[in-house]
């Protein structure tokens, strides 16, 4: 089995939230992508339940474009701590946690269950499993504590 870098980590040591770089890989014609860890809750401390999970996935796949150039995906992490950000180029962390930061405070202070995407039987696999209200008390929660620009300490919150 191959190596996989999220699994090399020890997630002991890290510091929620924080956004950090994985990886930038470069394609064969030159192109790059970049994976960014966005780490929201301390590994093994605590988990953000699915149905808010799911909505902030929603919500901050289309509000992280509003703010971040380059987005080909947002996807949670399956411990539920956090997600993975892919984009193409590379972004400096600093502009990775801005849009990530903007994202999650429209979705404490602004957004409506009319808001989030992706949300109805046609648009979604599992459509039933979603709460605003979590992803609102999360998103605050988050935003409160600050996003670390370095994983293993506090750095500009």
């Amino acid at each position: 089995m191959a190596d996989v870098e999220s699994f090399t980590l020890d997630h002991t040591i890290v510091k929620a939230p924080y956004v950090r770089l994985i990886a930038s890989e470069k394609g064969p014609n030159g192109d790059v992508i970049s994976n960014f860890d966005l780490r929201f809750v301390q590994p093994n401390e605590g988990e953000i339940p699915t149905a808010g999970l799911h909505t902030l996935e929603h919500a901050l796949a289309s509000l992280i474009r509003d703010h971040l150039d380059g987005v080909i995906d947002i996807s949670p992490f399956g411990c539920r701590t956090g997600f993975h950000l892919i984009v193409w180029g590379e972004p400096s962390i600093e502009q990775v946690v801005d849009a990530v930061r903007a994202g999650l405070v429209t979705i404490a202070t602004e957004t409506t269950e009319a808001d989030v995407p992706g949300v109805s039987a046609i648009e979604c696999g599992n459509y039933r499993d979603h709460s605003l209200h979590s992803a609102r008390e999360w998103a605050k929660l988050i935003v409160d504590q600050g996003i670390s620009l370095n994983a293993f300490e506090r750095v500009g919150v």
